[in-house]
């Protein structure tokens, strides 16, 4: 009777941890979802995909509420209605079905932080560049890219700190410094995103889910630099000279190829030139020297002999035979 029962048992959890691992797993959700202090009613609401028998809502790993389920509701709703010192931590919740057996993988989690405003809020502090601003909800003017630095601190109780911003529901950064005390938050290159109000909080050692009262405001407004009227001015004059200069260089770069292909032409030009000179030198001094005497106004001019294709060779021939042209007397 006993491997029976046994055999069953294993046979309903086998069938249930393979159902869970086909539904679809529930949503929880935390209304308010911050600022919630010491005495305030908050309710925490498991939302669920399908219509289901019971739900359970885990408190730190333990189950601590179970509620079921009325016909047609879509959610579930766990409320306290004055929230006290252990309501806070990390809540989940998961539903069971029955037809089909099954139970849902658990939702994920949400963290219940409670205020408690008995203890003191931290102080604040901006700096930048070299400059440390400690007020009361002081407002700051900076370029875009300085680099901000916050610090927020409470040496008696501050274990953790969180940095928030206006209108995040969730902080913004987180710190746990080695012994408490103060930490120290940068922003790296603000830009106008970064504009807002910051304030701090911590989580007083020990206890982890609770939460000191927010301490004072710094205000941050990122502007962009001023532009300068003659900024557009500089710029189109920097690309004319620019255009300018690669103009020129082009111009000296074909001038430079001008006289690299023209000069040998010119030199083989004036080297034709030279001899041609020559050539008339040379024929000019082949002319006769007419005798002083014979200069009545009478031109000598040279012929060259052709030899008759009828003479003999070996036989001299006179190479040159002088003519007279002009007007005058025979002679």
């Amino acid at each position: 009777m006993a491997p029976m029962a046994l055999a069953l048992i294993l046979g309903w959890w086998l069938v249930a941890a393979s159902r869970a691992q086909q539904l679809p797993p529930p949503s929880l959700s935390l209304h308010p979802s911050q600022g919630v202090s010491l005495g305030d009613t908050v309710t925490l609401r498991c939302h669920l995909p399908q219509l289901v028998a019971w739900v359970w809502l885990y408190q730190d790993g333990g189950r601590t509420h179970n509620k079921f389920q009325d016909k047609g509701q879509d959610a579930v709703e766990f409320s306290f209605v004055s929230a006290r010192w252990e309501h806070a931590g990390t809540y989940r919740c998961q539903y069971h079905v029955s037809e089909p057996l099954g139970t849902s993988e658990k939702s994920d989690p949400v963290e219940l932080v409670l205020t408690d405003r008995r203890y003191p809020p931290p102080g604040i502090s901006l700096s930048f560049e070299g400059h440390v601003m400690t007020a009361i909800n002081i407002s700051i003017h900076m370029e875009r890219g300085s680099n901000v630095t916050i610090r927020c601190w409470n040496w008696e109780y501050g274990s953790s700190f969180l940095l928030h911003k206006g209108g995040h529901s969730a902080p913004v950064q987180r710190q746990d410094p080695i012994g408490g005390g103060m930490a120290t938050f940068t922003l790296f290159g603000v830009s106008p995103t970064d504009s807002g109000t910051y304030s701090c909080s911590y989580r007083p050692r020990g206890h982890p889910s609770v939460s000191s009262p927010l301490g004072d405001s710094v205000t941050l407004e990122v502007t962009s630099p001023p532009t300068h009227p003659g900024a557009n001015g500089e710029s189109r004059g920097s690309l004319v000279v620019a255009v300018a200069g690669g103009c020129a260089a082009a111009l000296a770069f074909g001038l430079i190829l001008i006289i690299f292909f023209l000069l040998p032409a010119c030199r083989r030009r004036i080297q034709t030139t030279a001899g041609s000179g020559e050539s008339l030198k040379n024929s000019k001094a082949n002319e006769l020297q007419v005798p002083p005497a014979d200069n009545e106004g009478l031109t000598y001019t040279e012929l060259q002999a052709v030899t008759p294709s009828f003479c003999r060779p070996g036989v001299p021939q006179p190479p040159v035979i002088y003519a007279e042209v002009g007007p005058g007397r025979p002679h």
